[in-house]
């Protein structure tokens, strides 16, 4: 298993997150997906931001957000826009 703190774009902070939600490895956030990640820590943290969306995607494609593709950075961004609304 993968520690989370060897995933792109997981830091303490981050780590902290995702451990309340019951992930404690690089494995278990791939097998829950960045999206559900997301939504669940937006449950714990309603000021989670896009950023950490696109963080959490990066990790599951072991990137750097910086680097993913501009499709999937709009896509993200529109499924950020739909979390929000709700």
């Amino acid at each position: 298993m993968t520690m989370l703190s060897s995933s792109p774009n997981i830091g303490p902070i981050l780590i902290k997150e995702l451990h309340k939600i019951n992930i404690r490895n690089a494995e278990q956030l791939r097998n829950m997906g960045s999206k559900q990640a997301f939504l669940e820590i937006k449950r714990n943290d309603p000021s989670a931001c896009l950023s950490k969306l696109c963080a959490l995607e990066g990790a599951v494609q072991g990137i750097r957000w910086h680097t993913l593709p501009e499709e999937r950075k709009k896509e993200l961004k529109d499924y950020f826009s739909q979390c929000s609304q709700k």
